[in-house]
């Protein structure tokens, strides 16, 4: 949405997404709290939703 994500930052999904390997759909709304930011690729995004460890596009995430 063009907000400038830091780590630590908590987020909210825009769009239902399907968790390859975890077998679960993470819904719109769901908070993912303390991400931590891939030095490698400034695209993806780490943390957790419904207990599971994730990685995330950006393109699908708000800033709370």
């Amino acid at each position: 949405v063009g907000a400038i994500l830091k780590q630590g930052d908590n987020v909210v999904l825009i769009k239902d997404l399907v968790v390859k390997g975890a077998n679960f759909t993470a819904k719109r709304g769901t908070a993912v709290r303390g991400i931590s930011l891939d030095p490698d690729n400034p695209n993806h995004i780490e943390g957790k939703a419904s207990g599971q460890h994730i990685v995330i596009l950006t393109e699908f995430v708000k800033k709370m």
